[in-house]
């Protein structure tokens, strides 16, 4: 039984390691000049992100596959995610990319499928770190009106 424990530890260390590598490659950027870079990098690429994977699964859906559009697609999403530090979604990505150059339909259909799910993963982590910068933010803001 102490091994599930340990595990399910383990897991929660790592995904909170995970929440802030990714979160801490665009919070940099930020500076005093655009308070609201974060926020704004971040929304571009939840609606970029969700855009593409609706592209995607409509161009897979055709009868005849465009692989090269699709491609195209799973490209922009890999360097979307690599500039925003999901390196999972980025991975996936590189893995689909394989795929659409085998031509493979059935590859292509899991990947998405994979792609999907690790973008929503750190579609959520991303959400609860704008949330708890935002109450952070916030707070620092009335402690310096009220001292």
């Amino acid at each position: 039984m102490d091994g599930g424990l340990d595990l399910l530890q383990k897991q929660l260390v790592d995904y909170v390691a995970s929440l802030f590598n990714e979160f801490n490659q665009i919070q940099s950027l930020q500076d005093e000049s655009n308070p609201d870079f974060v926020v704004e990098v971040v929304s571009l690429f939840f609606e970029d992100s969700e855009k593409l994977l609706n592209e995607l699964a409509k161009s897979l859906d055709q009868q005849d596959v465009d692989f090269k559009k699709v491609d195209a697609h799973v490209h922009q999403l890999k360097g979307s995610s690599s500039s925003i530090g999901a390196q999972r979604v980025q991975n996936a990505c590189a893995t689909f990319r394989h795929y659409c150059d085998e031509k493979n339909i059935e590859g292509c259909l899991t990947c998405l499928q994979q792609v999907r799910n690790e973008y929503f993963l750190v579609k959520g982590k991303l959400e609860i770190l704008l949330k708890v910068t935002k109450q952070s933010t916030s707070r620092h803001s009335y402690s310096q009106l009220h001292s």
